[in-house]
């Protein structure tokens, strides 16, 4: 059939008009999907990137960002940044010195982790990430080729605050072979910021305690790492009312049952050792003086000294705490901001001939003291 002449010039004219209309289709908004699939075929960014004289080049994606700052706990650690063409801020630092560092990114007055770094050092409220440089000869931080221990992860149900929690066991090198042994114990605590897996994963207790049996200054010990944090809000927020009364609950009437049940520990107070820092140096100075009968072994790194009143029954009875305690050791930093209640608490020790010994150092509220100061610690306990 033959259209009019007519008619057939105005539908070609109408579908030329409508293909005039159309945008072209590189024109359109790219799709969820398809920012999807163009962020994955992104280059990763790599960060942080350690140079042979131990200088380390920071980068970070952020092409909105209008300034963006290195933060490190390192020496002179805070560092500008400078964005690129491509959207990427970057800054070389250093050298760095060895050890186990923090540093966060500062991002238009925002603190976040290094995304280009999987070492996240654990805490409540994730925001620092981890940076650690081997020294030459190896520091006792580091990994070294020397016989390991492992590292457990337990989740269990906490009958006295009725959830479920979860914590993390140390065993030493041979504790798997050596069956018919049984080890000593330290329960060892961390601070307001941090959880159960802090010890470990950013304080290296596990690699210290290797490299010192290893070295033979260090007895082999099972320690046991719970989270600190027993009291909660209703929204499930950490709180600090009640929280070491909480937590000395769930130690004594759940966990200890729980370890000394599944691991070949020792029972006796010879045997076990309880030490902290910051808010678990508190918890770990008010349970060890108010039960010498649980442990003959305490000490506090920076700890928030308990009040009187919180160890009221050691200070009526410091012949009892004497008699009972082999160790009780107290360090802090010059600089530290808990410094003088420290001394205040050793004041009233004193006033009271309780014994004890006091470790005075460099620095602040920090881990390379904590580090520090275990490092002093572990070859003295169990000796």
């Amino acid at each position: 059939m033959k259209l009019p002449l007519a008619l057939f010039v105005t539908l070609a004219s109408l579908a030329l008009a409508n293909f005039a209309a159309a945008p072209p289709a590189v024109a359109q908004e790219p799709t969820n999907a398809a920012r999807v699939r163009r962020a994955s075929n992104r280059e990763p960014v790599r960060s942080p990137e350690v140079l042979d004289d131990r200088r380390v080049t920071f980068r970070l994606r952020a092409p909105k960002a209008s300034e963006v700052i290195v933060l490190g706990q390192w020496p002179e650690g805070r560092a500008p940044m400078t964005k690129g063409d491509d959207g990427v801020w970057s800054v070389t630092t250093g050298p760095i010195p060895a050890g186990v560092w923090e540093y966060s990114f500062q991002v238009d007055n925002l603190t976040m982790i290094d995304p280009g770094n999987p070492a996240i050092k654990p805490m409540r409220e994730p925001r620092t990430s981890i940076l650690q440089l081997p020294g030459q000869p190896p520091l006792l931080t580091d990994y070294q080729d020397v016989p390991h221990g492992v590292v457990h992860l337990h989740t269990y149900r906490s009958k006295s605050l009725g959830r479920v929690r979860d914590l993390v066991v140390y065993t030493p090198p041979g504790y798997e072979s050596e069956t018919g042994t049984k080890f000593p114990t330290l329960y060892l605590q961390h601070g307001s910021g941090d959880n159960q897996a802090t010890w470990t994963v950013h304080g290296k207790a596990h690699w210290m305690l290797d490299n010192l049996i290893a070295q033979g200054r260090a007895r082999p010990m099972v320690i046991v790492m719970m989270d600190g944090h027993a009291a909660l809000t209703r929204n499930g927020a950490a709180s600090y009312q009640n929280n070491t009364a909480l937590f000395e609950r769930d130690l004594l009437e759940d966990v200890m049952p729980l370890i000394e049940a599944a691991y070949r520990v020792k029972t006796d107070a010879a045997d076990r050792a309880i030490v902290g820092l910051s808010m678990g140096g508190e918890q770990s100075l008010q349970i060890g003086l108010n039960h010498p009968d649980r442990f003959a072994w305490v000490g506090g790194f920076s700890a928030a000294p308990p009040s009187a009143e919180a160890v009221a029954d050691a200070l009526n009875h410091p012949d009892v705490v004497n008699a009972g305690l082999k160790l009780l050791w107290i360090g802090c930093g010059k600089d530290d901001f808990l410094r003088q209640r420290n001394l205040e608490f050793m004041a009233l020790l004193k006033a009271k001939d309780i014994h004890y010994e006091w470790h005075s150092s460099e620095g602040t509220h920090a881990w390379p003291v904590w580090r520090g100061y275990l490092g002093e610690l572990l070859p003295r306990l169990f000796q």
